[in-house]
């Protein structure tokens, strides 16, 4: 059983899986640069302002587990699983995830971040959701 709250422990978390959204986007991005696409910019720039969203996202992560002395390091991986020590105020705990957990959830945070995150934004889309509602 953990004692850390589920609050930091999503926290911690976000640790793990952005800095991962971050790789993805970074070879997304050099693929996009190298491909035969006719208009790249568009691309480019949409895989930029998202790896500086996720950035700023994980500089606040970082700034919480920094100022609540919490940290996050990978301990062991293998095909299956990788686990990860998480010291929580002096306590340590190994979690182990599996390996397509991880992949699923960084590439949930890819879809939020890439353009759900601009949904709740736009009034046109929310206008088009109440109607098909």
């Amino acid at each position: 059983m953990t004692r850390i709250p589920e609050k930091d422990r999503d926290i911690m978390e976000q640790a793990i899986y952005l800095p991962m959204v971050l790789v993805v986007l970074n070879r997304d991005l050099s693929v996009v640069e190298k491909s035969p696409f006719k208009l790249k910019k568009p691309y480019l720039e949409l895989i930029e302002e998202t790896m500086k969203a996720v950035q700023k996202e994980l500089a606040k992560v970082k700034s919480y587990l920094k100022k609540n002395n919490l940290k996050v390091e990978e301990v062991k991986r293998d095909d299956a699983f990788t686990m990860f020590l998480f010291i929580y105020q002096g306590y340590e705990e190994h979690h182990n995830y599996f390996n397509p957990r991880i992949r699923n959830k960084v590439q949930e945070l890819m879809v939020y971040y890439l353009f759900k995150r601009f949904k709740s934004f736009d009034p046109a889309i929310k206008a088009i959701e109440k109607e098909s509602g």
